[in-house]
């Protein structure tokens, strides 16, 4: 894995945290940096985004039927994905424990990392549906 942290890589984690409260798109962080940065590649923010998360300095939330997310909140922590608008927020609620062990219980698999993305309404939505 690189290890090193370029100018680049360093714009690219910059955007992810000033984005933060939308979990951005690949594409988003893309159209953030090169306000910073002209002459960067698409490509090299892609690579760079992988690299961050490989390293874990960012988490990417893959979310069904959309393009992954980014998230600079290394924390455990839950998200739900609007089925009205497509926005990703945070939960605020206590991680399951061990939930990665009882995965493991009794099946045979070994577990190493999961993703739990809720689906319903944001608070945005839900309180437009209830109007």
């Amino acid at each position: 894995m690189e290890k090193r942290n370029t100018i680049q890589r360093q714009l690219v984690l910059q955007a992810v945290r000033q984005l933060h409260t939308q979990h951005p798109t690949a594409e988003q962080i893309y159209q953030q940096v090169i306000q910073l940065h002209p002459s960067i590649s698409k490509a090299t923010v892609y690579r760079n985004l992988s690299v961050l998360a490989q390293s874990g300095q960012l988490m990417q939330l893959p979310i069904p039927d959309q393009a992954d997310r980014y998230d600079d909140t290394l924390a455990p922590h839950y998200h739900l994905c609007c089925t009205a608008c497509g926005q990703v927020v945070d939960l605020p609620m206590t991680p399951l424990e061990n939930l990665e062990k009882q995965a493991q219980e009794g099946s045979g698999c070994q577990v190493k990392d999961y993703a739990l993305v809720f689906r319903g309404l944001c608070g945005v939505c839900a309180k437009k549906a209830e109007a």
